[in-house]
């Protein structure tokens, strides 16, 4: 009989985690939260100090069955939940559903190893309270927001539409950027450049280094050219000139390394070398933490806790890393003391930035034993751990100046003198040419200028690199936030990524715009961050939860009233008449997207899909492309389906993509996911 029980989140972990405790203890898997706030009501008494009432998830209540049952005759009964807000607070509901008279033990890990299990079962803590009334405030807060604004959006706009505390920020910055690239326009503007070389060398049969500058200033002023004229007379100007080289400037610069990743940076990152969504980051991440078959006796986890906001560093891996630094790079490569990263204000200290568990684990060593896309991601987690900690890489810059009259121009060149860090996690960086040897008042050849037309661009539409990267430095979100947030607004249609960018569709300008008019604090970058730095300082021990929610609610019961008395139904009418009643059809938002719906509606029920105008590009189909929804978003399918399944990308401005050639019959490709 296993005397102890030990309950984590997820099967794997329970799996690792098991062959790593071996015989006495019995470990099982609770798979998330098993209590939460009820689906079908409020669930927080907001008279009497926003008293939560808990209850336990329906799809979870077999689960809780099996873990009383597993915890009965058990002596002791371990919680190593995740070692954050959310993991404490699911292990302090599992305790308040297990009968009292059990010894608990709260168990905490940063990473799934040997060492590190047998550490922390050698020394539990107590329950963080302080964990457990942030993760609290969060839900109460959450479910606040949720819960009355969802049927204002419904009134307004449609039924089965939300919003968030932390999506409706981020959902903002994307419609207000779409704003500045609609309202854009574009500018022209022309650049001079000049292709020289050195007198010495011309003629001579050697081979000619030329190097272009650019004018960079006129008459001491920066030059400005706005149009084709103004750059045909100048270039007749300059071409008068002689051209000597005014200054000359070397020196070298040092390229430090880049902190460990974070959850933020680790995502980041992802999508700019390897294309993934933040979602597909942390599932891969999770697999990596909570541990792999790699043909070991003790299988581990290879990564360590992969929600996290701090660059620190256990001291026992920094040994380890930087001996293996000199030892296979050599003591050029290996700084005098170990690299120290700054970390963001309320970071968790006592987390760990995102590392391998073992650097002597290589991406080679372990490619037989990983999918392709868990190997791709620790390979890049193992390069940023390990050139985090290597000496800067040195560049020799040299900066000249070139004049011709009143004409300044300008050039630099870079040359790589020692590779450091970057020989184990290169940069993408400008190649520049390096300049060939210039002096001070020597006259260089022109061999010819280079006008060039160019027009002013729009601000980028936000990438999931981009975008998560804005909700950090705002303080938007929390690592564990990131992925979500992004996934809720994509699966509501709010957003639609295309091509790896965000577009914010019709719907989520609705939406926004509904928001800023009535609940400008929900929708502010600065009132949101407040919150999060609040909900901080509640884990810290500094802020008291009541304190914080009462100052949340009073202002947002005003607005919520005011909105409440003045919001109206916005009617959308369409060019289509009923068929049924001939009456016109009006455009509708739901939970599986706009349709079209008789104006005399509950009178006339009659509804449907709303149309793309574009036939089914399949051969002898008949049918036309009409809007549908699934979990995966906004796509169009053939309004013959299921005996056509035709389907194509919806685009952010409406319509269907550009035609593309349907599945084969013999081709094994399932249907989308469709609510057809």
């Amino acid at each position: 009989m296993k005397k102890s029980l030990v309950i984590v989140e997820s099967p794997t972990k329970a799996k690792t985690i098991g062959k790593i405790l071996g015989k006495g203890y019995l470990i099982t898997s609770c798979m998330g939260h098993i209590i939460d706030l009820p689906k079908t009501k409020l669930g927080v008494d907001i008279e009497q100090d926003f008293q939560p009432s808990f209850v336990v998830i329906a799809a979870r209540k077999k689960i809780l069955s099996g873990i009383k049952k597993e915890a009965a005759g058990k002596e002791e009964i371990y919680l190593a939940t995740d070692p954050d807000r959310e993991g404490e607070a699911i292990a302090w509901h599992i305790k308040g559903k297990l009968t009292k008279n059990k010894k608990f033990s709260r168990v905490i890990f940063h990473e799934i190893t040997p060492e590190a299990i047998k550490e922390a079962f050698l020394n539990p803590r107590e329950f963080d309270s302080n964990m457990i009334e942030a993760q609290l405030a969060r839900r109460i807060l959450d479910r606040i927001v949720g819960y009355f604004l969802s049927p204002l959006l419904w009134r307004k706009i449609g039924r089965g539409l939300s919003a968030g505390r932390v999506q409706s920020p981020a959902l903002r910055l994307i419609v207000e950027r779409e704003r500045q690239i609609q309202k854009f326009i574009p500018q022209e503007y022309w650049e001079i450049e000049a292709e020289l070389e050195k007198r010495e060398e011309a003629g001579k049969g050697q081979e000619s280094r030329s190097f272009v500058a650019k004018l960079q200033k006129i008459d001491n002023q920066k030059a400005q050219i706005n149009n084709r004229q103004e750059a045909d007379n100048l270039l007749e100007d300059i071409k008068k000139n002689p051209f000597r080289v005014s200054e000359v400037k070397c020196s070298e610069k040092k390229r430090r390394a880049p902190a460990p990743f974070i959850t933020s940076t680790m995502q980041q990152e992802a999508f700019n070398k390897l294309k993934f969504t933040a979602r597909r980051t942390m599932i891969t991440a999770q697999q990596l933490y909570e541990g792999i078959e790699v043909g070991e006796k003790a299988p581990a986890g290879l990564i360590t806790y992969m929600r996290t906001d701090s660059t620190h560093v256990a001291t026992s891996a920094l040994t380890e890393l930087r001996e293996y630094i000199l030892r296979d790079f050599g003591k050029e490569y290996l700084p005098q003391s170990a690299n120290v990263y700054k970390t963001r204000k309320f970071a968790q200290e006592a987390h760990e930035a995102i590392r391998p568990t073992s650097i002597r684990r290589t991406p080679e060593g372990l490619k037989e034993f990983l999918t392709k896309e868990q190997f791709k991601l620790y390979e890049l987690i193992y390069k940023r751990f390990l050139g985090s900690q290597m000496t800067p890489a040195r560049y020799r810059v040299v900066s000249v100046s070139v004049k011709a009259d009143k004409y300044l121009f300008s050039a630099s060149g870079s040359e790589l003198l020692f590779p450091g860090f970057t020989i184990i996690y290169p940069q993408e960086e400008k190649k520049e040419k390096v300049l060939p040897e210039l002096e001070n008042d020597e006259e260089l050849n022109l061999l010819r200028l280079l006008p060039s037309q160019h027009f002013s661009k729009p601000p980028s539409r936000y990438s999931e690199a981009t975008l998560i990267k804005t909700l950090e430095e705002e303080g938007i979100g929390r690592p564990s936030t990131y992925a979500p947030i992004i996934q809720t607004i994509v699966n509501r249609d709010y957003v639609r990524r295309i091509k790896g960018y965000f577009y914010a569709t019709e719907l989520g300008f609705k939406v926004c715009d509904l928001l800023v008019e009535y609940f400008p604090g929900i929708v502010d970058l600065a009132f949101t961050a407040q919150m999060e730095e609040e909900l901080d300082k509640i884990e810290e021990g500094q802020f008291n939860r009541l304190k914080v929610l009462n100052d949340f609610y009073a202002p947002f019961k005003l607005n919520l009233e005011f909105a409440q008395e003045n919001i109206k139904k916005e009617i959308v009418y369409s060019d289509e008449v009923c068929r049924d009643c001939g009456k016109p059809m009006v455009i509708k938002w739901g939970r599986r997207g706009r349709f079209l719906s008789c104006s005399e509606f509950p009178k006339c029920k009659n509804s449907k899909s709303i149309s793309s105008g574009v036939k089914c590009p399949e051969p002898e189909c008949g049918g036309e492309l009409v809007e549908r929804r699934s979990r995966r978003g906004v796509f169009y399918g053939c309004s013959n389906f299921p005996r056509c399944r035709y389907t194509v990308r919806a685009l952010a401005s409406g319509g269907p993509e550009e035609k593309r050639p349907g599945p084969k019959p013999e081709e094994k490709n399932p249907a989308p996911e469709t609510d057809n």
